[in-house]
């Protein structure tokens, strides 16, 4: 009986430790503004240790919502994850899928595109793990925040099929995927209301 009781305390430890650690993992909060149909939106996810995140900067200039990246920012595509935030269009989350799908092996009909496994909670989420003719490697993630929210959102990144120490980086970009959670922005659609009265 004390040997299990010993053994209950170590898993209430770690269980305890592994909460404080979510508690304080880095938070990456975006924000975007009402528009139309779509209300004002946040999405929140993990920010993976020692990564930086920019919504202002660098996202910006390349035209998407949100880059995260570990070291110094290049400009080079590569090891570098990126939110994409629109309005949607395609019938389903199956449709954005396919269409994604069909215009890579529009571009690399001998690239492969495969399934890239993941489990969110909180959103639908669909992905895909392609390889090119390259040697140049993309993960996509399409998740669908349900028809209110009027968006579709995903998650990509780029790297050599031969990236040293690829399953740690992929396991930290389907943790930053898994962890996306959407909201609807109550405090900035009033003020998008306000701005436009």
């Amino acid at each position: 009986m004390k040997r299990w009781m010993g053994l209950l305390s170590l898993v209430l430890l770690w269980m305890s430790a592994q909460g404080a650690f979510a508690a304080d993992a880095a938070q990456v909060v975006i924000n975007g503004k009402a528009d139309r149909d779509v209300p004002a939106w946040t999405i929140r996810t993990v920010l993976p240790a020692g990564w930086t995140q920019d919504c202002c900067l660098y996202a910006q200039g390349i035209g998407v919502n949100e880059v995260l990246y570990k070291g110094e920012w290049t400009g080079e595509p590569d090891r570098v994850m990126v939110l994409n935030v629109w309005p949607s269009k395609l019938s389903s989350l199956e449709a954005e899928v396919q269409d994604d799908r069909h215009h890579y092996l529009a571009r690399d009909p001998h690239g492969k595109a495969g399934v890239f496994e993941l489990d969110n909670k909180a959103l639908a989420c669909r992905g895909l793990l392609y390889e090119g003719t390259d040697h140049k490697d993309d993960v996509v993630v399409f998740c669908d925040p349900g028809l209110a929210s009027g968006i579709r959102l995903s998650w990509s990144m780029a790297f050599a099929h031969d990236e040293p120490g690829k399953d740690a980086l992929l396991a930290l970009f389907r943790q930053v995927v898994e962890q996306s959670r959407y909201a609807v922005n109550s405090t900035g659609h009033a003020d998008a209301a306000k701005a436009a009265h």
